[in-house]
């Protein structure tokens, strides 16, 4: 099967269940696992680089009023390919390429691809769908298995922050603007034992006001900008730290664990447990994932 994958959470999932080498086409944002490297890009940004947060949001919201697509889809890429099957979504414009477009590039090349589109919008519909995917490319079993594992990890995190005080949790999926968090993201603030309390559960991620955030109460602000990884999160929690002074302020990495649809959002979920809940997962997992701490940083005025 040859197999192109438009989203990075996909990309992740196909090589997760083992069927790496079947993967010929992917994004330029597929960087998990670092082998997705190598394979042929067929979708690029069409946003300048080097923007900053705000300038970022005033490009997506120009496009977006003017109709206009955030990614370009190569053409003669897919069609050198020859795909089987193309993985994309019809979640978010901003995320990846429209499923239209993909659709109307493989009509015009005369390509019979199916296109299997994915489109969760909570994390048990992250889980399903790695079973989805796992069940049309022959890997119905490693799929079924894999979840099993991700839900009991996410179990163990219940049953260890299940009793304890929970702090009240502002994560914001942008800085500049602030956004409020929608999809997935409040349900893995709860899981881990913290309420959200800014966004809604499987809803879209939703612009707010600083005044709004800061009326909110939060104890913990996690910035998680969509995109970003631990480092350049950092930075903007730098930033955003000083609105909260009663507050603690972390950055996440929100490309690994937090924005893709994917199974490292269960890393996530650990992750912020930890944070929200030292020592927590210790009696819980007796070895506990030495890359969590990869994924969570405080902001660098309260190191």
């Amino acid at each position: 099967m040859r197999i192109v994958s438009l989203l990075p959470s996909t990309t992740e999932i196909v090589f997760g269940l083992g069927a790496g080498d079947e993967v010929v086409g992917v994004t330029f944002e597929c960087d998990h696992p670092a082998e997705a490297r190598t394979r042929r890009v067929v979708s690029t940004s069409a946003m300048p680089e080097g923007l900053t947060p705000a300038q970022i949001d005033a490009f997506v919201a120009d496009a977006l009023r003017r109709g206009e697509d955030l990614y370009r889809l190569e053409a003669d890429a897919l069609r050198d390919l020859a795909p089987d099957v193309v993985l994309t979504q019809d979640l978010c414009a901003v995320c990846a390429v429209d499923v239209a477009v993909v659709d109307d590039a493989l009509a015009h090349l005369g390509c019979t691809a199916e296109v299997l589109t994915v489109d969760p919008h909570t994390l048990a519909e992250v889980l399903e769908s790695v079973v989805t995917i796992g069940e049309r490319i022959g890997r119905s079993d490693a799929a079924h298995d894999w979840v099993a594992t991700l839900r009991e990890r996410l179990d163990v995190v219940e049953r260890a922050v299940a009793g304890r005080p929970r702090p009240r949790v502002l994560l914001l999926e942008w800085t500049d603007p602030p956004f409020a968090p929608g999809h997935w993201i409040p349900e893995m603030v709860e899981l881990a034992g913290g309420d959200c309390v800014l966004g809604a559960a499987g809803e879209k991620s939703v612009r707010i006001t600083w005044e709004a955030a800061i009326t909110a109460a939060p104890d913990v602000v996690v910035c998680a900008p969509c995109g970003f990884d631990t480092d350049a999160a950092a930075d903007l929690a730098a930033e955003v730290a000083s609105r909260f002074p009663g507050a603690s302020v972390w950055a996440v990495d929100a490309n690994a664990a937090f924005a893709r649809p994917g199974p490292r959002l269960v890393d996530g979920v650990e992750a912020l447990a930890a944070l929200l809940h030292p020592g927590a997962l210790d009696a819980s997992a007796p070895d506990p994932d030495p890359e969590l701490a990869r994924l969570v940083r405080a902001a660098p005025a309260q190191v």
